[in-house]
C-alpha cells in the first residue's frame, strides 16, 4: 500500500510554474478576505452614520444650526453629512451673494449635492472591482496551473515503462490543487461582490432620496428669499 501524500508534499513537489500559480492564488485569496472584512466594516458604519444623521436632520432642528454643528465637528465618513454640507454651503453662498433667481440657486445646490453623492459612491465601491476581478479570473488562473501540471505529469510518464494509478495519481493530484485554490479564492469574492455591491447601491439610492428631499426644502427657502427680496424692492 503506497504512502499517502499530504497536501503540503503535493504542493512542494509541483513544478515551479504551478507553485507560482498557487502562490498567486493564495495572495489573491488573502487579499480578498482582507477587503471583505474591510468593506463589511465600511458599509455597516456608513448605514449607521446615515441613519443617525437622518434622525438629527428630521428632528426639527434649524438647518443653519445643524450646519454649524456639522462644520464644528465634521465626519468625513458620514455620507449624509457630506451631501447636506455641500448643498447648504452652496445655498448659503448664493444667499450671501443676493442671487434672486430661485431656479439658478436650486440648480447650483443640486449640482453640488450630485457631486457629493458621486464622491460617496466612489468610497462605497472602493475595492469592489478587485473582488469582481478575483471572482472572474481566479478559476481560470487555477485551471491554467492544473493544465500545466497535468501536461508535465504526462510528459514524465513517457519515460516510465509501466504506468499504474499510483504513478499517475500524485501528478494529477498536485495539478488539481491549483483548480481548488482558484475556486477557493473566487467563490468568496463573487459572493462578497454581489452582496456589497447591492448594499452599496441601496445606500446610494438612500443618499439620492435624501438629496431630493433636501432639494425640496431648499427650493421652498429659495422662493421665500426671492419673494422677500421683491417685497424690499417695492417702494413705500
Amino acid at each position: 500500500m503506497g504512502t499517502e501524500l499530504s497536501i503540503w508534499e503535493l504542493v512542494s513537489e509541483a513544478s515551479l510554474l504551478v507553485q507560482l500559480v498557487m502562490l498567486t492564488l493564495l495572495v489573491l485569496s488573502v487579499t480578498t478576505w482582507i477587503f471583505i472584512f474591510e468593506r463589511r466594516r465600511v458599509l455597516s458604519g456608513a448605514y449607521k452614520r446615515f441613519a443617525n444623521f437622518e434622525e438629527r436632520f428630521w428632528s426639527g432642528m434649524d438647518l443653519s444650526q445643524l450646519y454649524r454643528q456639522i462644520n464644528a465637528n465634521p465626519d468625513t465618513d458620514n455620507g449624509g453629512e457630506q451631501i447636506f454640507r455641500a448643498g447648504f454651503k452652496e445655498f448659503s453662498r448664493l444667499r450671501q451673494q443676493q442671487v434672486t433667481d430661485a431656479d439658478a440657486i436650486m440648480a447650483a445646490c443640486q449640482r453640488a449635492m450630485r457631486v457629493s453623492v458621486s464622491k460617496e459612491m466612489e468610497k462605497l465601491d472602493q475595492h469592489l472591482s478587485f473582488l469582481a476581478t478575483v471572482g472572474s479570473t481566479s478559476p481560470y488562473i487555477g485551471l491554467f496551473g492544473t493544465v500545466w501540471g497535468i501536461m508535465n505529469s504526462f510528459r514524465g510518464l513517457a519515460s516510465v515503462p509501466q504506468v499504474t494509478l499510483s504513478t499517475v495519481a500524485p501528478g494529477i493530484s498536485e495539478a488539481l490543487i491549483a483548480t481548488a485554490m482558484g475556486l477557493f479564492a473566487a467563490i468568496p469574492a463573487v459572493i462578497a461582490y454581489n452582496r456589497y455591491s447591492a448594499r452599496s447601491d441601496k445606500l446610494v439610492a438612500n443618499y439620492e432620496t435624501f438629496a431630493e428631499e433636501f432639494s425640496a426644502i431648499l427650493h421652498r427657502q429659495a422662493h421665500l428669499l426671492v419673494t422677500q427680496g421683491k417685497k424690499r424692492e417695492v417702494p413705500a
